[in-house]
């Protein structure tokens, strides 16, 4: 049995940060930002939400498109590093204010690649045949993470994420095949300094700006380019697919030169290649659920889609799946 994405939901908040904006707080240029990420706007959250109120909004996307009953909803995970609290988890929170009072749920914390974590994970209660629904949601208030006197990292990140409803397949379409990876020593490379048990919040700590994302860019991009193009290049020859029988690459949105390498290395034609980091910069886990939402339409039953991301840890990893529905 395989698990298969059957509804997608996404949402971005209404506030948009445009780089001239930008321009206003940090020694950066409108046209820099472009030419290094392909970036030219992100959105962002309003004082008082939260990242379960993503989550939230996507999910009731689901439940209008599909006439669900929440109490039908077996599990949420949701992936994200900017948790509504560092505990309870915020699948806990996001099941209470959707009324799903049977599921069960947890986080997933892997930076950019935990939606593809997560979303191998929620497949597997599929495929067991535990469960009959599961809601997987990547979402991240990054605002909230990000230190917007450093240009390095203010001008990439944006607010906003989605979720998909898997559900037993009724055919040979579903999630088919992952590589996914993993790498500690990459650690110092991009992260947060403090908030966790190693550096707990004091004056000191905050003194020192340690509670925001920390990204050493030209490292992170290297293994970036090598490491995304390699994995989604081994899926594809795993399951004997070619740069003509892939149909989309929903890459992770964090950089446009990244992007292209990955898509080079598949031999994929511009056209399979989807694209919003422009509207919405990099959302973190949210990136590759919120592709699925901007771009469902596009997408046709049997299709064969590549799933790629990078992130913080180092984590890195591909999916492969075959689309179940026509919209």
């Amino acid at each position: 049995m395989r698990a298969a994405i059957t509804a997608v939901g996404g949402y971005v908040p209404d506030k948009i940060v445009t780089n001239k904006d930008l321009e206003k707080l940090v020694d950066t240029t409108d046209e820099w930002i472009q030419s290094r990420t392909g970036i030219k706007e992100r959105r962002k959250m309003e004082d008082g939400t939260a990242t379960s109120d993503i989550c939230v909004a996507a999910i009731n996307q689901i439940i209008a498109k599909k006439n669900l009953n929440p109490q039908d909803i077996d599990l949420i995970i949701v992936a994200t590093v900017t948790p509504d609290h560092v505990f309870p988890a915020t699948a806990n929170i996001v099941a209470h204010k959707i009324g799903a009072i049977n599921a069960w749920g947890y986080d997933v914390s892997a930076a950019c690649s935990g939606f593809l974590f997560a979303l191998e994970t929620g497949s597997k209660f599929i495929e067991c045949g535990k469960h009959k629904k599961v809601i997987v949601c990547g979402a991240d208030k990054m605002s909230a993470i990000v230190k917007y006197q450093d240009r390095n990292t203010c001008v990439i990140f944006g607010d906003g994420g989605g979720a998909v409803l898997l559900e037993p397949s009724e055919d040979e379409n579903g999630i088919i095949d992952s590589v996914l990876k993993s790498d500690g020593s990459g650690q110092e490379f991009l992260h947060q300094k403090a908030g966790g048990s190693l550096h707990p919040p004091t004056h000191e700590t905050i003194d020192a700006r340690m509670h925001y994302v920390h990204q050493e860019g030209k490292t992170v991009f290297k293994f970036a380019v090598t490491n995304m193009a390699e994995v989604s290049r081994q899926i594809m020859d795993r399951n004997n697919l070619t740069g003509d029988s892939v149909d989309y690459l929903c890459a992770h949105q964090a950089n446009l030169r990244i992007i292209d390498a990955t898509a080079k290395r598949m031999e994929l034609d511009d056209s399979k290649v989807l694209i919003n980091i422009e509207k919405y910069g990099n959302t973190t886990a949210g990136t590759i659920p919120l592709l699925f939402s901007d771009f469902e339409t596009k997408f046709k039953k049997g299709d064969n889609i590549v799933l790629a991301a990078f992130g913080g840890g180092f984590t890195w990893g591909s999916i492969y799946l075959k689309w179940a529905y026509n919209s």
